[in-house]
């Protein structure tokens, strides 16, 4: 590559670095302001970085990209590099139950693998929207008022502003998919209520 295609190459990618810093606070419903508060870097230019007015540094991506729990190469767009599995790395949670993050970068949309054990319910509430794919087992979903059980292959998706909690539907372990992204539109819920 000669030299003139690697200049207009790193021009690219610095072009591209505002308008995907603006995306990813606006999809997680920041304001510049909040921004500024997590990061100490002034609104000002947090402003010009996301118009392109201002080339960011090193010093304003590394806070940017801790604020926004994203790896730094996600923010530049570096190209894809070695191998592109994710290496599952299962977390041990409260009273057994075990999560395996299945997307490499904190992004839009994230994706666990969840088995759940047993556990009273205990209502959240949180800015977002939730899938819910179950894989083995029954699934219990409170969502407001409502209650139903899935059972494998069935899936559930809310707004969860709403009051919600999800585990076993009885004494054994649930397995579900569980997707996670930014605040939907409505709850739709795809199964039948409890019986």
């Amino acid at each position: 590559m000669d030299t003139e295609a690697r200049d207009t190459e790193l021009e690219q990618i610095l072009d591209g670095i505002g308008p995907r810093l603006r995306r990813l606070r606006k999809d997680r419903g920041l304001t510049l302001e909040a921004l500024a508060a997590t990061t100490g870097i002034s609104v000002s230019t947090l402003s010009r970085v996301e118009s392109g007015i201002r080339r960011p540094t090193l010093d304003l991506l590394i806070p940017l990209a801790r604020a926004h729990r994203v790896a730094l190469d996600q923010l530049v767009a570096a190209p894809a590099s070695g191998d592109p599995r994710v290496h599952l790395q299962p977390l041990r949670k409260q009273r057994g139950s075990v999560l395996v993050p299945l997307t490499q970068y904190p992004g839009r949309v994230q994706v666990f693998k969840q088995v759940l054990s047993p556990r009273p319910p205990e209502p959240v509430t949180h800015e977002g929207y939730e899938w819910l794919y179950v894989l083995a087992g029954r699934l219990r979903l409170i969502l407001g008022a409502r209650d139903v059980t899935l059972l494998p292959g069935e899936v559930a998706e809310f707004d969860t502003t709403e009051p919600h909690w999800f585990g076993p539907a009885d004494d054994s372990a649930v397995e579900i998919l569980h997707l996670f992204g930014p605040r939907g539109d409505q709850a739709v819920v795809r199964a039948g209520p409890s019986a």
